[in-house]
């Protein structure tokens, strides 16, 4: 292996490593040491890559991320699936594997906006620029659906996409309190279907079925 290849390595193991813990015990019950014997990497190492923990909290972050982002694109990619549905089949997924793990961890972005989003101004700038990078790829998705017709125009596409993210958040929280999938199911059907999708026009919809709701 060369020394590049060598030093990215030993890198990444810190921030999955680091990831991980966080995500289990919080940013402030995570300690450096514990890091660097999980990672199995020296203590001057550390600093080689980063400056401080807070640094390091703060490229943990982009570090997280960077795999929703790349899974959204591939459903958001997929011929398939319109926009709306690729949200919904993300989403379903991640709900999935929450389920799997017996709903540990949760998010770390919302966890860590919970912890240290007021206290650390290197915390709060990462996370602001990873939340922002996550909505925007949300609201690809539903300006997308809105063209296909599948989402509502009534609103716009970035507010809508806020509103899936701060939804999932709270979704996650219930999640964690309740045991439980049903918070992830609930924000699928009321917030990103129930709250996005466009309504059929009254001829096509179920005899009946009354009057949207507003």
């Amino acid at each position: 292996m060369s020394i590049c290849n060598a030093s990215d390595d030993a890198r990444k193991r810190l921030l999955d490593k680091g990831v991980a813990m966080m995500l289990a015990g919080g940013y402030h019950g995570t300690g450096l040491a514990d890091i660097l014997k999980a990672a199995n990497v020296p203590k001057g190492s550390f600093y080689y890559y980063f400056a401080s923990k807070e640094e390091f909290g703060a490229q943990a972050i982009e570090h997280y991320l960077a795999p929703f982002l790349r899974r959204l694109s591939e459903r958001l990619a997929d011929p398939s699936l319109n926009g709306l549905e690729a949200l919904v089949a993300y989403f379903r997924d991640l709900a999935q594997e929450l389920e799997a793990n017996d709903f540990s961890g949760g998010c770390l972005l919302g966890n860590l906006m919970g912890e240290i989003g007021d206290s650390s101004p290197a915390a709060r700038a990462a996370l602001k620029k990873a939340v922002d990078r996550y909505r925007d790829l949300m609201a690809q998705g539903l300006a997308r659906a809105q063209a296909e017709g599948a989402v509502r125009r009534d609103r716009d596409a970035r507010a809508m996409a806020d509103l899936l993210f701060d939804g999932w958040q709270g979704a996650l929280l219930r999640m964690k309190i309740e045991r439980s999938a049903e918070p992830l199911k609930s924000f699928v059907e009321s917030t990103l279907l129930g709250a996005c999708r466009l309504d059929p026009p009254p001829s096509r919809r179920p005899e009946g079925a009354g009057a949207p709701l507003p």
